[in-house]
C-alpha cells in the first residue's frame, strides 16, 4: 500500500450501502419525475424500433420468397423508413431530456455540497483540505453526471434486450432457454470484479483529491515559494502526488479493462455452444434454418446489451463511488449545534462567558472555567503571549466553534439559540489579514452592505484622513484590489476592510489586528477608521499596536486562557507586572516618547 499512504478517508466519510445510495440518488431525480416518465416512454419506443426491425426484415423476406409482390417490397421498405424515423425522433427527444434533467441534478448536488461545505465551522476547514473538498464539489459531481448518462444508454440497451428475448422465445424456445440458463453466469462473473472496482475507483476518487489540493496549496503559496526559490520542492510534491495517482487509475484500469475481454469471452463461448445445438436441431428437424439464422441474428442484438450491462457496472461503481463522496460532504455532522433558531433583536453587545471550556483537540483545553462580563459599547483589547487564547475567545463570540461546557449569553440569549446567519449579521469581524476579494474597492466594501450607493461609501470614506487615502489609490473606488487584494499595500487592505465594517454598522466589532509594519500616516487613518466604528459598537481587539490598546476601555491580559489581570493602560502600567512586561517588550517602541528618546541617543 506504499503509495496510499495519502490517500486515507476524510473523518467524515462513511460507506454506504448500494440501497442506501440508490435511495439518495433517487431523492435527487424525484422532482424531474415527469421528464424521466417522457425519457423512459422514448427508450421503450427506441428498443421496440431497434428490436422490431430485424424481425420484420427477416419475416417479410420469408414472404417476399413466397410471393414476388412490388406491393409488398414498397410496405416493408416504408415499414423499415417509418421505424428509423421513429427512433431518431424518440432519441432525439429521449437524449435532450436526458441532458437536461441531468445537468438538473448535477445542479442541485453541486449546489448543496458547496452549501453543505460554506456552513461548516472553521474546524472542519482546519482539519480538511480545502483542494480535497473543492474535488469533491467539481469533479466527483461531473463524474456522477457521466456516469447517469451512461446508466441511460445502457437502460436504453437493457429495454431492447427484454424486447428481444420475448422475440427469442416466439422463435425457438428451447434454444432460448439456454441463452437464459448462461446470462447468471455472466452476471456473476461481473459481480466478483464488483468489490475490486468499487475499491480502486474510491482510491482513485481520493487521488485525484490529492493533486487537486497540491495545486491549490502551491499556487496559493507560490510568492513564498518565489521568495525562497523553493519552486522544484513544490514540483516534486506535486510530481509525488501525482505519480501517487498515476499507479492508482492504472490499477483502476487494470480492473476495468480485464470486464468487457472477459465477458465477450464468454459471451463467445454461449454463441459457439448455441450454434453447435441449433445446427443439431436442425439436422434433427426440430427447427427450421430459417428460424435457426433469425434466432442468431436476433441474438447478436440480445447480447450485446447484456454484455454491456454487466461491462458497464465497473463505471456504475464510479457513480456510486462519487455519490457516496458527495453525499459524504453534504451529510458530515457541524460541530456548531444551535439548539433553536430565535431571530435575534437588534444587539446591545452585552457579552457574558459563564464558566466556559473550550479545546481545539480533545484532552487540550485553551480556556478552562473562563468567566468574563463585556457591557454593551465597551471597547476591551486582549493582549498577551501568542497561544494564550486570544482569538479563542473572538472566535467563540462570531461562533466559528463550539465550546465544550458552560454559556456564553449575548443580550441575556444563550448565543446557541440564536439563528447563526441572522446572528452574524449584526457582526463586524476583520481578520489579522484582511481577505479582499477580486473586484473593485467599492465592491469589496459593500460585500456586507450591498445596498449601500457609492455617494455613501464616499461620505464614509471622506471621514477618514479627509479621504486623502482614496487619492493613493490609482481610480480611487472602482480600482482594482487583484486576487485576495494584492494590488494594494497591507495598509490599504485594512482601510477597505475597517471601511467595510463601518459600511455594515453592527453591534460587536471584533478585530484581530494585523502585526505588519505600516507607515505613520497609515496606521493613522487606520486608526480613524477604527475610532469611528468603536463609537458604535460593542468591540473585541485582538491588539498588536499600542495605539490601539490605549484605546480600549479595558485591558484584558490573557495568559493560558485566564485573565491574568485587567484595567486601563495606565492602572495596568502601575502594578508593574505582567502587562508592564509586555508593554515594554512589544509596545514600548512604538511610542511616541520612545521614539523621541531613540533619537536622542542617534544625536
Amino acid at each position: 500500500m506504499g503509495f496510499f499512504a495519502n490517500l486515507d478517508l476524510e473523518g467524515y466519510d462513511r460507506q454506504y450501502s448500494d440501497r442506501e445510495l440508490i435511495q439518495g440518488i433517487g431523492a435527487y431525480f424525484k422532482p424531474h419525475a415527469r421528464r424521466i416518465a417522457l425519457i423512459t416512454l422514448g427508450l421503450i419506443i427506441i428498443a421496440g424500433s431497434n428490436a422490431t426491425l430485424p424481425v420484420l426484415v427477416g419475416r417479410g423476406i420469408d414472404m417476399l420468397q413466397a410471393q414476388d409482390d412490388p406491393v409488398l417490397l414498397a410496405i416493408l421498405t416504408s415499414a423499415v423508413f417509418l421505424f428509423g424515423v421513429l427512433a431518431w425522433v424518440a432519441n432525439w427527444v429521449r437524449r435532450r431530456m436526458t441532458v437536461r434533467t441531468i445537468g438538473d441534478v448535477v445542479l442541485t448536488l453541486r449546489t448543496d455540497a458547496f452549501r453543505a461545505s460554506v456552513n461548516h465551522d472553521l474546524s472542519f476547514f482546519d482539519k480538511y483540505a480545502s483542494g480535497r473538498i473543492v474535488s469533491r464539489i467539481t469533479a466527483d459531481t461531473k463524474d456522477f453526471g457521466e456516469v447517469v448518462t451512461l446508466v441511460t444508454e445502457v437502460t436504453a440497451q437493457f429495454i431492447q434486450a427484454g424486447i428481444l428475448a420475448a422475440f427469442l422465445i416466439k422463435i425457438e424456445w428451447r434454444l432460448a432457454l439456454g441463452v437464459f440458463l448462461f446470462l447468471p453466469i455472466l452476471f456473476l462473473a461481473a459481480s466478483s470484479l464488483r468489490r475490486l472496482m468499487r475499491t480502486y475507483t474510491r482510491l482513485g476518487m481520493r487521488a485525484m483529491a490529492v493533486v487537486n489540493a497540491k495545486i491549490k496549496e502551491s499556487v496559493g503559496g507560490i510568492v513564498v515559494a518565489k521568495n525562497y526559490r523553493q519552486e522544484a520542492a513544490i514540483y516534486r510534491e506535486f510530481e509525488e502526488a501525482n505519480e501517487a495517482s498515476y499507479q492508482v487509475n492504472v490499477r483502476r484500469g487494470f480492473v476495468l479493462s480485464a470486464v468487457f475481454p472477459m465477458l465477450n469471452g464468454l459471451g463467445g463461448l454461449a454463441t459457439a455452444g448455441l450454434v453447435y445445438a441449433g445446427g443439431l436441431t436442425v439436422v434433427q428437424g426440430i427447427v427450421t434454418a430459417g428460424a435457426w439464422y433469425l434466432f442468431l441474428t436476433s441474438l447478436d442484438r440480445f447480447f450485446f446489451p447484456v454484455l454491456n450491462l454487466a461491462a458497464f457496472s465497473a463505471q456504475i461503481q464510479a457513480g456510486l463511488s462519487a455519490a457516496e463522496r458527495i453525499f459524504a460532504l453534504i451529510e458530515a455532522e457541524p460541530n456548531v449545534f444551535q439548539i433553536d433558531h430565535i431571530q435575534p433583536p437588534p444587539l446591545s453587545g452585552d457579552i457574558r462567558f459563564e464558566d466556559v471550556s473550550f479545546a481545539y483537540v480533545e484532552g487540550e483545553k485553551v480556556l478552562d472555567r473562563f468567566n468574563l462580563h463585556i457591557r454593551p459599547g465597551e471597547t476591551i483589547a486582549l493582549v498577551g503571549h501568542t497561544g494564550a487564547g486570544k482569538s479563542s475567545i473572538a472566535r467563540l463570540i462570531a461562533r466559528f466553534y463550539e465550546f465544550q461546557e458552560g454559556r456564553l449569553l449575548v443580550d441575556g440569549y444563550d448565543i446557541r439559540t440564536f439563528d447563526l446567519a441572522a446572528y452574524r449579521r449584526q457582526l463586524g469581524i476583520v481578520s489579522q489579514t484582511p481577505f479582499l476579494f477580486s473586484g473593485t474597492v467599492a465592491e469589496n466594501i459593500r460585500y456586507a452592505n450591498p445596498d449601500i450607493s457609492d455617494d455613501a461609501i464616499l461620505a464614509l470614506a471622506q471621514r477618514i484622513g479627509d479621504g486623502e487615502w482614496l487619492e493613493t489609490l490609482p481610480e480611487g473606488l472602482q480600482t482594482q484590489v487583484g486576487e485576495r487584494g494584492n494590488r494594494l499595500s497591507m495598509g490599504q487592505r485594512q482601510l477597505v476592510a475597517l471601511m467595510r465594517v463601518l459600511a455594515h454598522n453592527p453591534a460587536i466589532f471584533i478585530l484581530d489586528e494585523a502585526t505588519a509594519s505600516i507607515d505613520p500616516f497609515t496606521e493613522w487613518q487606520i486608526q480613524q477608521a477604527l475610532n469611528l466604528i468603536l463609537a458604535r459598537s460593542t468591540s473585541i481587539l485582538i491588539a498588536h499596536r499600542l495605539s490601539t490598546v490605549k484605546a480600549a476601555d479595558r485591558i484584558l491580559v490573557i495568559d493560558h486562557g485566564t485573565i491574568i489581570e485587567e484595567g486601563s493602560h495606565d492602572a495596568l502600567m502601575a502594578l508593574d507586572g505582567h502587562y508592564a512586561t509586555l508593554y515594554n517588550t512589544y509596545f514600548r517602541h512604538q511610542s511616541l516618547d520612545y521614539v523621541e528618546y531613540a533619537r536622542e541617543l542617534a544625536e
